[in-house]
Parts: C-alpha cells; sequence; structure tokens
C-alpha cells in the first residue's frame, strides 16, 4: 500500500496538522488512543480520507516473555478503530525480570536494544508470530536507536533484520535517524545496514531529529532533523522508493512553519534521490547459524535482560563486556524521561514542589525501579516525600498529602509500614 508522506500525529499539534498541505497520512502511539473513540482531530482526518497507522511502543516485542495478551488486543482494537492498513512496533525490550529470571518485575519505560544474537532472535520470532496471529492487519516492525551495546554480538543490525523477516514475513518500519544514531553511537554504517536488510519489506521509514552532546547522539525527537539523518534517507531512496515516509516529533513542538519546512526538506531528499542512480549491490549471504544450538534461549535472555536493566534503573553491578560510561548515559538518560513523563501525567506534582521537582525525583528514581507505570510511579514518589516528612514547605507538604489521598485514598503509610511492605516484596520476588 502507498502511504506517501506523513506526520506523527500528537495531541500538543493537532490543529497543525490539520492544516499542514500535503499531508497524506498520519502515525498515532497506540497507546495514548482509547479502544473505543477516537480524538475529534483523529476523526475529522479520517472523513478527509487521511490514512492514521496505530504505533505501539510498550509491547516490548524483544522481551524474553512472551506477548501480553491484554496489551496485543489492546493494539488490535485501536488498528480496528482507526481501520488501519497495518500496526507499527518496536524490536526492542521494555521490561524484564518476572518468572524467567525469578527476580523482581522490572519496567525501562524506554526501548531498549536487545543482543543481536541467535537466542535472542528466536525468542523475537516466536513473539512476533504469536502478534501477528492476534492481530487483525499486518504487523512492521522499527529499528531502535541506542546509547549501548551488547557484548558478544553474533549478527550485524542488517543480519538479524533479514533473518527476522526471512523467518516471520513481517515487515519493517526502518528509522532513518536510529541509523544515523547507531552511526554515531555504535560506529555502524548505515550504508552497510542498508546493503543487508531487505530494503523490499519495507513498509515505511521514519525521520526525525536529535542532537549530539560529549560524542552521543540523542535521539530526541524534539530536534529539527540533520542533515546526516537526511543523508541517509537519501540512501534508502536510493536503493528502493519506499510506501510511505514519516515526519516525526514528540517534544518541543516547533510553529507550523518549521514543521511543514521539515516535510519540505524530507520531499526534496526524496525526489534528488530518485532523480539519481539507483544503488544496487547483492545483499550479503545471510550469517550462518551455529551447528549446535542448545534449548533454553528465552531463560538465557531473560537473565541477560534482567541483569542489564536492573543495573540501568536500580543501581545494581553493571554486567560484564558493557561500556561503564555508556551505561552511565544510558541510565541518567532513563531517569530524565520518567521525570520528564511523570510530570506530564501527574503535572499537579512539578506544581506542588516547583524547581525542586526534578532533583527530588531523580533522588528517588536512582534506585527504585519502576514496575507499575508512569502514574503508580507518580504515586510512589509522593508517598516517598511524604513518609520523609517532606517537602519542608508545610503548605506544599499539605497540597501534596491532599494530590495523594485524592489518588490512592486514606492517609501515606508511616515509615515503619513502608519498610515493612519492602521486605516482604523482597522476599516474595515482586
Amino acid at each position: 500500500m502507498k502511504l506517501g508522506i506523513g506526520i506523527g500525529w500528537r495531541p500538543e499539534i493537532a490543529d497543525a496538522v490539520e492544516a499542514l498541505p500535503g499531508i497524506d497520512w498520519v502515525e498515532a502511539v497506540s497507546e495514548n488512543l482509547c479502544t473505543d473513540h477516537l480524538p475529534e482531530s483523529l476523526v475529522r482526518l479520517r472523513e478527509r480520507g487521511v490514512t492514521v497507522v496505530p504505533h505501539g511502543v510498550s509491547l516490548g516485542l524483544g522481551g524474553a516473555e512472551r506477548p501480553d495478551p491484554g496489551r496485543l488486543a489492546g493494539l488490535a482494537a485501536r488498528a480496528g478503530l482507526l481501520g488501519a492498513p497495518l500496526v507499527t512496533e518496536h524490536m526492542a525490550f521494555v521490561r524484564a525480570g518476572g518468572p524467567l529470571s525469578a527476580s523482581q518485575p522490572l519496567e525501562a519505560g524506554h526501548l531498549l536494544p536487545v543482543p543481536r544474537t541467535w537466542d535472542a532472535l528466536d525468542v523475537l520470532c516466536e513473539n512476533v508470530r504469536i502478534a501477528q496471529d492476534s492481530l487483525p492487519v499486518p504487523l512492521a516492525l522499527e529499528n531502535i536507536a541506542a546509547l549501548i551495546s551488547w557484548p558478544g554480538e553474533e549478527l550485524t543490525e542488517g543480519q538479524f533484520l533479514a533473518e527476522l523477516v526471512e523467518r516471520t514475513g513481517v515487515r519493517l518500519l526502518i528509522d532513518v535517524a536510529n541509523l544515523h544514531t547507531n552511526h554515531v553511537n555504535r560506529g555502524e554504517d548505515p550504508a552497510t545496514a542498508l546493503d543487508e536488510l531487505p530494503v523490499e519489506a519495507i513498509a515505511y521509514v521514519h525521520v526525525a531529529g536529535g542532537v549530539e552532546k560529549d560524542g552521543v547522539w540523542h535521539d530526541t525527537h524534539a530536534h529539527p532533523v540533520t542533515r546526516p539523518v537526511l543523508d541517509v534517507l537519501s540512501g534508502l531512496r536510493s536503493r528502493v522508493d519506499p510506501p510511505g515516509v514519516l515526519l516525526e516529533r514528540d517534544d518541543d513542538f516547533p510553529p507550523a512553519e518549521e514543521l511543514a519546512g521539515e516535510l519540505a526538506a524530507i520531499r526534496s531528499t526524496l525526489a534528488v534521490a530518485a532523480s539519481g542512480p539507483r544503488t544496487v549491490r547483492p545483499r550479503p549471504a545471510l550469517a550462518p547459524e551455529p551447528s549446535s544450538r542448545t534449548a533454553g534461549g528465552r531463560e538465557r535472555t531473560a537473565v541477560a535482560q534482567t541483569a542489564l536493566l536492573s543495573a540501568l534503573v536500580a543501581g545494581t553491578p553493571a554486567p560484564d563486556g558493557f561500556d561503564h560510561r555508556r551505561l552511565g548515559v544510558q541510565s541518567h538518560a532513563l531517569a530524565a524521561k520518567r521525570a520528564d513523563v511523570v510530570a506530564k501525567v501527574a503535572p499537579e506534582l512539578p506544581g506542588i514542589l516547583g524547581d525542586g521537582y526534578r532533583k527530588a525525583f531523580l533522588a528517588y528514581a536512582r534506585n527504585r525501579p519502576m514496575s507499575g507505570g508512569y502514574r503508580r510511579d507518580a504515586l510512589a514518589f509522593a508517598e516517598l516525600l511524604l513518609v520523609e516528612g517532606r517537602p519542608d514547605d508545610e503548605a506544599a507538604r499539605r497540597r501534596l498529602t491532599l494530590w495523594w489521598q485524592d489518588r490512592a485514598g486514606s492517609r501515606p503509610p508511616r515509615r515503619a509500614t513502608r519498610l515493612v511492605r519492602s521486605a516482604r516484596a523482597a522476599l516474595l520476588g515482586k
């Protein structure tokens, strides 16, 4: 299906998206939509014939656990509500721990890279097949940006994606900004990845902005699209005519004129690349599988992912082979994103705590991993402050108490009660 040129629909820029000329389709984050009714802006776009594709961020198909049936049902319901021709998700894990690793469940609150190993590939392929059987429309998976590399990887990104497509028939959502990110952060050549992956399986393409800081590229989706990212888009277009190309922006939204300018730059890049010589290189052979494989890939993947995520969000020792500096950068990025999202889902907290919100939340998050979503995280943060007699300002503490009681009921537990709860949870592995 030919999608054309699109933009990520977000509530903050809904009016601008509706007014932008030449928009053929939009993508909406699935988890931000209800399963039984749509925002009026999306209703109007659909009435105009604009295709809407739901883009999931929480399935964690690269995780060791099998996909959650409830999350799959939610994604399927949104696809049906939108009349979408396909749905998309990520080649990533977002949670770890639990029964497979006999440890406390952990949430990253972010997309983390799966190790490019045969074990992880087996797990991902089985999870993809489960998802495909549960969805009413085709599934496409997106390559992700990464700050860290797994030690002992057995496949390149292109080989990993090619094997995934070969085994499952899944479509690909190729994010050229993520290819550029992995070039800066992990030294991976975007051209090599494009040569190795099956470009004919591409469902559509993402283009997004980021920023480089201290030699690390941060895929922020909050900065303008840069020339190097457009160059990767050009390289992709010289190999294949993608069915769709979409501009992503998730924060620090610019005026509509700037969005229109970025869309114009994307169109221009595609047109110039289409008029030039086509890049045709023979695809390298798939990497040979080891002759001897052992069972237990899910368990091994679970242990490895749990160890990494625990180091990132709970302050446990770093697993062997990882770059400790990069783990620190990733850990800080996860905590900062967690603080930002909690501030959005519970805007009263920074309103009550003022300039002290961010410092207090980062201190709270340093060794307290998220395990129940951002709203529960906000409640746990407020509860901890109140148990410790904070904030110091009595009026602010009273406001925080009322906020907590309105959402959690009763009064915040005393310190002793909280310690007993923590000890019980540790004993039960919860």
